[in-house]
């Protein structure tokens, strides 16, 4: 699933969507911040486009509720000592402010002496007294989170935070600068973004697939052995030895979107050591893929109602005049993107790229992520549908997949589909599948459902075969985590995040009542003093507690 963080409130005005990284800026496709995923990489990067149950399971074990996580043992397997026993040899990185160091896991946990895999940390010292150090992930997966701290976290949080806080970031195994997973070269992504991800015959079809198959096949080719160990438990691990290389007793911890995937896995395998955790925009760990991605559909489509009232009133909406139902609105966007899949558009691109459906469809979900990007939206698709001139849509589709003026992209959708497809069994393994499932897809969302369908296939034919499953995580004896879920949030429905309190033990739930994908930081005053008491003085909030 693809999910990222998109903080508002990092400067006064956000750039155009440039690379960062799920950590660069993280600012997405809007008025500067980056999101997620493209349409076709989508199938990596939407929510858990491989992530659990395959929807052959059986009714029965369907129906029946999933285990929850186990923790393990408080004690350091003598096994695992030596990398406990680690201290960071910090160095400049090149970013005024910020040091960075080299930390070393085990490959495989379960065979430490296999070999190793290099974490990259980067800090921010506290400039106060120092309460510990805060570790910050923006989502993904794939999202670095050390480009995020350097470009947001370390320089935009409240200053009271950074303050009292080391803010610290690792990059994920497989991630940026942690032993990257590289798939595809820039041509070939380029080729592969353009994919039509609405097959209308099977002929289409077997192009989709194709270029699945393609691009599992450069991942595989790439990193063959650290493809089998990219999971977020081993991630999860990993910050273990991160809060020990610090000398924490506990970890602090923020994580946005499949951060709080991470950061709830933590809590779930090391509840002892869970200290102050804000998990913000938060996935629900016990679902099975399909159910996963329909409801992540569900989400786009609230998101872009939303988007559709507030475009209707304004004097440059090219989907409708005022008055215009989303329904109507919906189904305007959707026949401009058919007249893409016929006839896609110039948009000026130096490598003769043109707008396709795919491109178009990306290009608009990101916006969905942050409604400081709709006026964008309304420009690019104005210029798109009136002036035949789709580099708007571009430039928003670009910024999602995090590729840069030159053709290149970030490893951001790679190491996406490498740890989704290692974490939860494919939601679909064949297109006759998909095809039965596309009713109810197209019900939870009229303009996304087909296209984000058929990008629940992908992981079908990833080389490695998932070790994880859906789990509750209940973190038994955990210090209160602060769980906060966003009602119109596209990428993380509302309702994950009450499943998600529902089952950590010590979770205490707040809710922001407004649009866009998570919450902190991005422009809620409540928000952020309930978000910033907890993270000062550990006060968490009342569980139920609600901002706007």
């Amino acid at each position: 699933m693809y999910t990222r963080r998109t903080p508002r409130s990092a400067s006064a005005s956000d750039p155009a969507p440039r690379r960062a990284g799920s950590g660069g800026a993280h600012r997405r496709a809007r008025g500067g911040v980056r999101t997620a995923v493209g349409l076709l990489a989508m199938a990596a990067l939407l929510v858990s486009a491989c992530s659990s149950g395959s929807p052959t399971t059986s009714a029965a074990s369907a129906a029946a509720e999933p285990a929850a996580l186990a923790a393990l043992p408080k004690s350091v397997p003598a096994a695992l000592a030596s990398y406990y026993a680690q201290k960071p040899d910090w160095r400049g990185c090149g970013v005024p402010g910020f040091q960075c160091a080299t930390i070393k896991a085990p490959l495989d946990y379960a065979r430490p002496s296999a070999g190793d895999v290099r974490l990259a940390v980067a800090r921010k010292k506290a400039t106060g007294e120092r309460l510990g150090s805060l570790l910050v992930n923006p989502g993904g997966p794939g999202g670095s989170a050390i480009g995020y701290m350097e470009s947001y976290a370390g320089i935009g949080y409240p200053a009271e935070v950074r303050a009292r806080y080391d803010m610290v970031a690792v990059d994920p195994r497989g991630v940026a600068r942690s032993e990257p997973v590289e798939c595809l070269d820039g041509p070939d992504m380029d080729t592969y973004t353009q994919t039509d991800i609405t097959p209308d015959d099977v002929k289409e079809g077997d192009g989709l697939v194709a270029a699945y198959r393609t691009f599992a096949e450069g991942c595989g080719a790439d990193a063959p052995r650290l493809l089998r160990h990219v999971s977020t438990v081993e991630a999860a691990r990993d910050m273990d030895i991160v809060r020990a290389a610090l000398g924490d007793k506990k970890l602090n911890y923020v994580g946005a979107s499949y951060g709080t995937f991470l950061g709830a896995t933590y809590a779930g395998l090391f509840p002892d050591r869970a200290g102050r955790l804000v998990l913000d925009g938060a996935m629900d760990p016990s679902l099975p893929a399909r159910r996963l991605n329909l409801e992540q559909t569900a989400g786009f489509e609230t998101a872009f109602r939303s988007f559709a009232r507030d475009c209707v009133r304004q004097a440059d909406c090219p989907l409708g005049g005022a008055g215009t139902s989303p329904e109507r609105v919906g189904r305007n966007l959707k026949a401009f993107f058919g007249e893409l899949d016929e006839q896609p558009v110039p948009t000026g691109d130096p490598d003769g790229r043109r707008l396709t459906e795919s491109l178009a469809t990306t290009g608009v979900i990101a916006a969905m992520y942050d409604e400081g990007a709709w006026p964008q939206l309304r420009e690019a698709l104005t210029s798109a549908m009136k002036e035949d001139d789709g580099a708007g849509l571009l430039v928003l589709s670009d910024g999602y997949f995090e590729r840069d003026a030159d053709g290149a992209y970030s490893n951001l959708m790679f190491a996406n589909a490498a740890v989704n497809c290692l974490d939860l069994p494919p939601a679909f393994d064949t297109p006759d599948q998909v095809r039965s499932a596309l009713p109810d897809f197209r019900k939870a969302s009229p303009v996304f459902g087909e296209g984000l369908a058929w990008a629940s296939l992908n992981c079908a034919y990833w080389p490695v075969h998932a070790t994880g499953e859906p789990r509750r995580i209940e973190a038994k004896g955990a210090a209160p985590i602060v769980v906060v879920g966003t009602t119109r949030d596209p990428a993380t429905p509302y309702r994950w995040a009450q499943a998600l309190a529902g089952q950590l033990s010590s979770a205490r739930l707040l809710t922001y009542e407004g649009d866009g994908h998570t919450a902190y930081g991005r422009g809620s005053a409540c928000v952020d003093r309930t978000i910033n008491a907890y993270l000062l003085r550990g006060t968490p909030p009342e569980d139920g507690k609600r901002c706007s």
